[in-house]
This record gives C-alpha cells, sequence and structure tokens, in this order.
C-alpha cells in the first residue's frame, strides 16, 4: 500500500512540475512580445528572461531546463514565440540564436544554483543571497553563448560583439534581476510554486 501511494505522490508531483513547466514557456512566449528593437542592436531588449529566471528559480534544473526546452521547441516547430513574433530553425542558427540557446542553459544553472539538486525545493527554503548568486550566474551564462555566436555568426569583432551584444544591456538585466528577487521576497513566484505543486 505504501509502495503505491509513493508511487502516485511522484506521479502528482511531475504532473504538477510539468504542467507548470508548460505554463512558464508559454509565460516566456508572452514576455518576447515586449521587445524593444533598438537602432544599430543585434537584439531588442526583450523581457523573456524572466521566463528564464521564473523557469530556473521555481523549477530546479531539471523542469526548468525542460520549461525553456519547450519554449525553444515551439519556436523551433514554427510558433512565433521569439523576439519581434520571429519562428523557425532559422531564427536560432542566426545571429542572436546563441542568446536563446543560453537561455537553455542559464535555466539549469539557475536551476542547480539554487537548489542545489535536481529536485525543486521550496522556494521560501532558499536563501536569498544564493538565488542571487544563481541569477547573476545565469545572465553570465546567456552572455558567454550569446556574445561569442554573434562573432561566429554575424562575424562582429569580439570587442564590439561585447559592447553591443553584452555591456549596453546590463543596466536593465541588472534591474530585470532585481525585479525577480523582489517577486520572490514578495512572495508571489513561492505562491505560484506552491499552488503548481498543491
Amino acid at each position: 500500500m505504501s509502495g503505491t501511494q509513493s508511487v502516485d505522490l511522484v506521479g502528482d508531483e511531475a504532473v504538477s512540475n510539468i504542467a507548470l513547466a508548460a505554463l512558464l514557456a508559454a509565460l516566456t512566449a508572452a514576455f518576447a512580445y515586449v521587445s524593444i528593437p533598438l537602432p544599430g542592436l543585434p537584439a531588442p531588449v526583450s523581457f523573456q528572461v524572466f521566463g528564464v529566471y521564473f523557469a530556473g528559480l521555481l523549477l530546479g534544473p531539471r523542469w526548468g531546463g525542460f520549461s525553456i526546452g519547450l519554449y525553444l521547441l515551439a519556436g523551433i516547430a514554427g510558433a512565433p514565440v521569439f523576439s519581434n513574433a520571429g519562428s523557425g530553425l532559422g531564427y536560432v542558427v542566426g545571429p542572436t540564436g546563441g542568446y536563446l540557446v543560453g537561455f537553455l542553459l542559464a535555466a539549469v544553472l539557475i536551476g542547480a544554483i539554487a537548489h542545489r539538486s535536481i529536485e525543486p525545493k521550496p522556494l521560501s527554503e532558499v536563501p536569498l543571497a544564493r538565488q542571487v548568486v544563481a541569477l547573476l550566474a545565469g545572465l553570465v551564462c546567456i552572455y558567454a553563448v550569446g556574445v561569442p555566436w554573434l562573432v561566429a555568426v554575424a562575424g562582429l569583432p569580439p570587442a564590439e560583439a561585447l559592447t553591443v551584444g553584452a555591456l549596453i544591456f546590463l543596466p536593465g538585466d541588472a534591474i530585470k534581476i532585481a525585479a525577480t528577487l523582489a517577486l520572490v521576497k514578495g512572495g508571489v513566484l513561492a505562491r505560484q510554486q506552491s499552488t503548481a505543486t498543491a
């Protein structure tokens, strides 16, 4: 009897994680529609990184990566879920595709640092300092893939790629991290997590 109950509980938890992963993938797609193209820059100012942060913090490395993987697969399949309603494999292998690949890796990294395990813990049990480190590491990961990708695909000199592909966006990215942490501190994300796993 206890074995059956354990299997049921694991199954229920997996269903909850899948549901939240799908929700966050859709949220990431919605954030991508809030994109502001800036003249002379290869990538727009976009809010989809919020979805990456939320996925890693709420779902941990495995399910957070699964969520952003769903988002990427939807875009590759033709759904207009990337910045400026972009879609298709051509978009992913284009000049800004490195940032999309970085999103997937960042969600896994954020989850791994924040939760220190494959399975997510309640967000209330993750110290704020660790959340800060996790989000900063995720941002570095995104740039670490996106900037060299610009050099390789767009043919930009490394210094220019670093400037237009990272440094210009740093102030805005700092604000996005602060906003994410404010949602965590305010309990908004924790409530979302507990609702999904209830």
